[in-house]
């Protein structure tokens, strides 16, 4: 049995694309995965599956949730060992974190092959791309300077449209449990 993390990407975004949580893991329950538990409303799911074929998986539970909600929902899902050795890199260490900086992560559903985003930093200087790694971007906003929309798509037009962020205090919800 392994445990995994699908990270389900834009529903519940500005009364768009609303799925209920207690919804959503009723569904994951019908396809067999067990230990289903969700975290905040934006589509975090941890589960453990007997399938150990991540591609498969992510298949299956795609179809799953269009036929569900009636319509696609882009999923990435990973390994729950994965965003454990997210945190352990710590990437926001260095970063001085004050009321109006916001840290996220982005998860790619594949490998990356751009480094231009590396050192990516927004024309305003109120967004910055401080790490990256084969599946993950890092990043800071500055919401002193701007706000999020510019930021995200900076991100799709770096990475594409197969991403998902959440803030880092999401991610670290995820690993606690």
């Amino acid at each position: 049995m392994t445990k995994y993390v699908a990270l389900l990407r834009g529903i519940n975004v500005g009364g768009n694309k609303k799925v209920q949580m207690s919804d959503l893991k009723r569904a994951f329950v019908k396809i067999g995965l067990r230990n289903i538990k969700t975290i905040l409303a934006s589509g975090n799911v941890i589960f453990d599956s007997e399938l150990e074929s991540i591609d498969k998986l992510t298949i299956e539970i795609s179809k799953m949730l269009e036929h569900t909600f009636k319509f696609p929902i882009r999923i990435i899902l990973m390994k729950f060992c994965d965003i454990e050795k997210l945190i352990a890199l710590n990437p926001y260490k260095a970063i001085k974190v004050t009321p109006q900086t916001r840290l996220y992560t982005t998860f790619l559903s594949e490998k990356h092959k751009n480094k231009l985003g590396v050192n990516y930093i927004s024309h305003d200087k109120s967004f910055k791309i401080i790490s990256v790694t084969d599946n993950t971007v890092f990043s800071v906003l500055d919401l002193s300077i701007s706000n999020t929309p510019e930021a995200m798509n900076a991100l799709e037009k770096i990475y594409g449209p197969n991403i998902t962020t959440r803030n880092w205090n999401t991610v670290l919800k995820i690993a606690k449990l």
